[in-house]
């Protein structure tokens, strides 16, 4: 997967930045000093229909299954395992972009991401984070906008 080549086929704005290498949202936001709620999980999920779900939330957040079926108006979805998600996003975890995937059906993404202007996701690299509009994720991904995560207590 080549994000910065479909990035700029598409016209599309963005900000790469070099860290050290992470896995987990929360230490990404300890190495670059960015505020959490504005680093976005890029979480693989697979729905009923065997349907491959891609779920962008805040680093902040957990996702909600109950609402998450209820936006995209399944019985049931369930998160795919850590060592599994590459096989349908195209990324290890920890580099996932919220944007440009290999096998994924559809997107979802919370309202909370769209609060922001700009937002921060996997850059492709565990060493990476792109910054990208968030009306840009959404249009890239035609994703479904849902109040789909909570803030972790």
């Amino acid at each position: 997967m080549n994000l910065i080549a479909y990035l700029k086929e598409n016209n599309v704005w963005y900000n790469l930045i070099e860290k050290e290498s992470t896995v987990h949202t929360a230490d990404a936001a300890a190495a670059t000093g960015m505020p959490l709620e504005r680093i976005t999980k890029s979480l693989v999920f697979i729905g009923d229909k065997k349907d491959t779900i891609m779920v962008i939330v805040p680093g902040n957040c957990r996702v909600n299954k109950r609402k998450l079926k209820e936006a995209l108006m399944v019985k049931d979805v369930e998160l795919v395992p850590f060592e599994k998600a590459h096989e349908y996003s195209g990324y290890e975890p920890g580099a996932t972009p919220p944007v440009c995937y290999k096998k994924i059906k559809k997107v979802v993404v919370d309202v909370k991401v769209m609060q922001f202007d700009t937002v921060f996701g996997g850059g492709g690299s565990r060493k990476k984070l792109i910054e990208l509009k968030s009306k840009d994720i959404q249009k890239l991904n035609n994703a479904i906008v849902a109040d789909i995560a909570e803030v972790n207590k």
